[in-house]
């Protein structure tokens, strides 16, 4: 049986069209004017333009069921993609169950993947490969990536198989072979990219087996240059429909064009003011030439949103208005006001985490003029996974159970469970499990044989591993780059052990030492991978953790206790989550913090890619804000510690961008905040926030006092009836910056930064350092 015959044999297990045709049509009255004209314009091409929460996948499936209700088209002749499997399994329930009905024969709706892989296996001979060939995961990818490099005698450590594997997706989501790669883009992989992909795919075919990427790759290849294939899948696919158009790569978009040339039966769904996966591939200009690329498409907007009150609609359409390169729409609901949108700014990272810790027990009572909240109608959206930190320790520390959506808690995070191992190891050196993770992490070449030396060694002699590894180096018992690898980190954790009583140095600094000495975040900054980034962030975050510590061995017992302490099981959770994960997903209430320029937007995404890169960040805010159904509460800090050191922030320009009348600002009057873009309003009181707020000890910051010196520039000084509560906060030291001070050890320095009892001092000759107050005597007070 020819594969076409195949396609033929799904039409006797599909429901006979007119036994469709007959079924009446409810569906349709259930939606509204532009659904209904979506579902009903049924042949050209359509653009179902659906902003936020506004029913896109109830209009998409009810097409769906009219084409076949209808008899316009069998199940078989329906070509529907999803980005996603559980997209795909919903939209199959849905016409299940508007069909009144199980529908089994629909082989073609699925993810934009699982149906190449179908086409694929159909025509394999066509690329080269045969129809059982196997599809490589990332890890095999790199493996056989990293054999080519070693063959080409390439230097591995500075042209990492990872960033090769990097630079050909890239090339692969663009729908470029080896021979269509740009001569411009030849200097890449060390002017031998090209090289190196050629070799790749020739190795695949000899493997017969492809990536993820050659999926799509090869059937438009086999589309492009065989006609007749084309041809025939043209006229099987009667109707192509594509949910989520906007996250769309050029492969992925060319694939569409070509199957929908012939007749042009086209609908695409998708937003593009929530497109926001650029640094995966996805292209934002394919919705935008839609109407380009099928002349007199039909364009409906979707512009009625079920899901969240006016006030957060006009907060989300007056920031994504800003955005050039988007089709326009605007976004209107039946609901009720309800709240506005909530704007607060806070001291410090630490200050908002306790903040929204307190906010939200109180939402749980019902004491904020609202109604009760269960923990899981209560999410949180952060920019950086790093900034998942400040909450996870407060609400482990106050007990509020919480998930962390896309990924694992902080603590849990592998790059943390390594540091913290290092940092144990440091502390504790017979803590063999500890060093077990860290042995041959980064890489040092230590084999299975090597470690099972140590293991034998520290048994034979009754001592903890690190010592028996000792003991294997100096009897030359593992030789070798492994071995000298091996006594190094020996000597090395000798040493960090020492330096753990030094009163020269902080733990901070000792676990800066750690990491970098180590090599842990070298490894890092030469893995290429996407997570690369964040992981190096969330190491930069576990540092800051230690300020509030008096030691490493406090802040270990701290992590251990409180993880302990979370075991309990809850159905009530807060959700945290990235925003990118937030997608498709709605909460009641949506806390949004770290609404500071350089955060959010980020920083790297505009270095990176400009105006289109802020464009983007631009839209991650509005689906950060279209999460919320009721309450939206945005946030910001005038100042985070990075790797130790104050910062002073400003808050985000999406800020400025937030329409006046639907925020409410809840910064008291000449605290950060007051007097800035959408804060400019004189904020209502309300249940005591002010009080709380007032209280916070962020005065003393540098950052606090950087903000004051500029505050001509952005609205922020201080009514005297402020001023007052910083004299105040300031008699808690004797000490004001600036001031000349003298350490018996350090001797004379200059006080930066005031924390309480603590000092940050500049010394003169050692440097910035932390000490206590009770330690430091006022240089005046010093003879010379």
């Amino acid at each position: 049986m020819s594969s076409f015959d195949e396609m033929d044999a799904f039409e006797g297990a599909s429901l006979s069209a007119r036994a469709m045709a007959a079924r009446p049509v409810p569906y349709l009255d259930d939606l509204n004017p532009a659904q209904r004209d979506a579902v009903e314009r049924m042949d050209g091409p359509v653009l179902m333009l659906a902003g936020a929460g506004t029913g896109k996948t109830k209009a998409l499936t009810a097409r769906i069921v009219h084409l076949l209700n209808t008899g316009r088209a069998r199940p078989n002749e329906i070509l529907a993609v999803t980005f996603t499997n559980k997209a795909a399994r919903e939209m199959k329930e849905r016409v299940g169950r508007m069909l009144g009905q199980s529908i089994e024969g629909m082989p073609w709706l699925g993810t934009f993947h699982s149906i190449c892989v179908k086409l694929l296996r159909r025509h394999a001979e066509l690329a080269g490969l045969k129809s059982n060939f196997t599809i490589l995961d990332t890890d095999d990818q790199i493996r056989l990536l990293k054999q080519l490099i070693r063959a080409e005698n390439i230097d591995d450590k500075r042209w990492p198989a990872r960033m090769l594997a990097g630079i050909i997706d890239d090339w692969k989501n663009r729908a470029l072979t080896p021979g269509k790669v740009p001569v411009a883009e030849s200097g890449a992989f060390n002017h031998r990219g090209i090289e190196l992909y050629a070799r790749y795919q020739q190795r695949l075919k000899d493997l017969n087996a492809t990536d993820f990427g050659d999926l799509l790759l090869h059937v438009v290849t086999i589309f492009q240059t065989h006609p007749d294939v084309l041809g025939q899948y043209q006229r099987w696919f009667r109707y192509v429909l594509v949910d989520e158009y906007q996250d769309t790569n050029i492969a992925q978009y060319l694939w569409l064009r070509l199957l929908a040339a012939g007749h042009k039966n086209i609908c695409c769904v998708g937003d593009d003011d929530q497109s926001i996966y650029g640094w995966r591939g996805a292209e934002v200009g394919n919705i935008l030439r839609f109407e380009q690329d099928f002349p007199g498409a039909h364009v409906v907007r979707l512009e009625q949103n079920y899901r969240s009150t006016p006030h957060i609609l006009a907060a989300a359409s007056n920031v994504i208005r800003g955005n050039e390169g988007r089709l326009g729409k605007e976004l209107w609901t039946e609901a009720e006001e309800g709240e506005k949108v909530r704007l607060i700014g806070h001291w410090d990272g630490e200050e908002e985490a306790r903040w929204i810790g307190e906010e939200i027990e109180s939402m749980q009572r019902g004491t904020r003029g609202m109604r009760g909240y269960d923990l899981n109608e209560v999410a949180i959206l952060v920019r950086a996974s790093h900034q998942m930190r400040a909450f996870e320790d407060r609400f482990l520390t106050i007990g509020l159970p919480y998930r962390v959506i896309g990924g694992p808690r902080f603590y849990e995070r592998m790059e943390i469970r390594d540091a913290m191992a290092y940092f144990r190891q440091v502390v504790s050196p017979e803590d063999d499990l500890a060093f077990e993770r860290i042995v041959n992490t980064p890489k040092r070449g230590l084999g299975d044989k090597a470690q099972q030396t140590i293991q034998a060694m520290a048994r034979e002699h009754a001592v903890p591993l690190v010592e028996g590894a000792r003991i294997a180096v100096d009897n030359g018992l593992i030789k070798g780059k492994g071995g000298g690898a091996l006594r190094q980190l020996v000597e090395d954790l000798g040493r960090w052990g020492r330096l753990v009583n030094d009163a020269g140095m902080t733990h901070m600094e000792l676990a800066e030492i750690v990491l970098d000495e180590s090599g842990y975040t070298t490894m890092w900054q030469n893995d290429k991978s996407p997570e690369a980034p964040g992981r190096l962030e969330n190491l930069k975050e576990l540092v800051k953790a230690l300020e509030n510590f008096e030691n490493l061995q406090g802040f270990l017992e701290h992590v251990s206790l409180v993880m302990d302490n979370d075991k309990q099981d809850s159905d009530q959770k807060i959700s945290i989550m990235t925003l990118h994960a937030a997608k498709g997903l709605e909460f009641p209430s949506v806390f949004l913090p770290g609404w500071e320029d350089g955060l959010f937007p980020s920083q790297r995404s505009m270095d990176e890619s400009g105006q289109k890169g802020l464009e983007e960040e631009r839209r991650l805010a509005y689906v950060g804000i279209t999460r919320a159904e009721e309450v939206c509460t945005i946030s910001f800090a005038g100042n985070r510690r990075v790797f130790g050191q104050w910062q002073s922030q400003l808050p985000s320009r999406f800020v400025d961008e937030l329409p006046e009348d639907h925020v409410e600002v809840l910064t008291p009057p000449g605290l950060y905040g007051g007097g800035y873009g959408a804060a400019a309003q004189t904020p209502q009181p309300r249940g005591g926030i002010e009080e709380r707020v007032a209280k916070a000890d962020g005065y003393n910051s540098p950052g606090w006092k950087r903000l004051q010196a500029r505050s001509g520039q952005r609205g922020m000084s201080q009514p005297k009836e402020s001023r007052n509560t910083v004299i105040d906060l300031e008699a808690v030291s004797s000490f004001t910056l600036g001031d000349r001070v003298f350490h018996q050890k350090f001797g004379y320095g200059a006080v930066v930064g005031i924390e309480g009892d603590k000092l940050e001092i500049d010394f003169d000759k050692a440097g910035t350092k932390k000490v206590v107050a009770r330690f430091v005597s006022s240089s005046d007070d010093i003879p010379f």
